[in-house]
């Protein structure tokens, strides 16, 4: 069998869903790039919390965590189930790095899980659980919490971090969808590519001193912090960007796979 690559990708706004373009065309065929999983560890930049939660709800509820966007956006729901098993995976694996982990049976999936997952696996038939994000923390600490979920590649559970590579929201809020993309988030964005693909973690884990313009690409970290998780999770030291561009300026959609 197969192990399965870690991921990482920008879910870019919720509307994405709605639209028809390369973004969407990329997640539609990303889904049938690799073979099926038994499973999904989704880490959002969209469940924020202090210490690390796993999902446990055997039915998720659609969370709707935006507004001001079109109804048809409202009307979307994606039923994807748990699994008592994968939470056991989950856990275990995480216990083994030596980090401790609360299960949460209420929580349901936010957009930065559910608008990816419905392109690539529109049928809702793969177990998925989600981990919070966890902004107080380091990017170290989220490499950590993807060194312990690596093993369970071999198991044929697919490791998808789900964020943003560049996120800066006063800027996204006060451009057009095909604004030409900022000069600070390409620049950013350029460094994340060379350092991914030249397998320089420690330039990556210390992206906030290093990386051009980190602060105004990433005011907030929760959205780049997922990364680090699929960085963790990886066997290879150097991944590739399997998707490129830019929406309302500021917004990378830059993804990211690591064998």
């Amino acid at each position: 069998m197969v192990t399965l690559p870690s991921l990482f990708v920008s879910h870019g706004a919720p509307s994405l869903i709605l639209d028809n373009d390369a973004t969407t065309a990329f997640f539609r065929k990303l889904g049938a790039k690799y073979q099926k999983p038994d499973g999904i560890v989704c880490i959002s930049a969209h469940w924020e919390s202090p210490q690390l939660l796993l999902t446990a709800n055997p039915q998720r509820e659609t969370i709707y965590d935006f507004y001001g966007f079109p109804q048809p956006l409202y009307e979307i729901t994606y039923p994807g189930t748990g699994s008592t098993g994968l939470v056991e995976q989950v856990t275990t694996a995480l216990n083994t790095g030596n980090l401790s982990v609360k299960v949460n049976d209420k929580r349901g999936f936010d957009h930065g899980v559910w608008v990816p997952l419905k392109l690539m696996y529109p049928n809702a038939d793969i177990p998925i659980v989600q981990l919070s994000v966890l902004p107080r923390e380091s990017a170290s600490y989220h490499y950590e919490i993807g060194q312990a979920l690596g093993s369970l590649r071999e198991q044929n559970i697919l490791i998808f971090a789900s964020g943003s590579a560049t996120h800066n929201l006063s800027e996204f809020r006060r451009q057009t969808k095909d604004a030409e993309p900022l000069d600070y988030a390409v620049a950013f964005d350029q460094w994340l590519v060379e350092k991914i693909e030249s397998g320089d973690r420690q330039s990556l884990l210390n992206y906030a001193n290093v990386a051009p313009e980190a602060q105004r690409n990433h005011p907030t970290p929760e959205h780049f912090l997922p990364l680090f998780v699929a960085l963790g999770a990886a066997t290879a030291s150097t991944g590739k960007r399997i998707h490129k561009g830019f929406t309302y300026g500021a917004l990378s959609m830059a993804a990211f796979e690591w064998n």
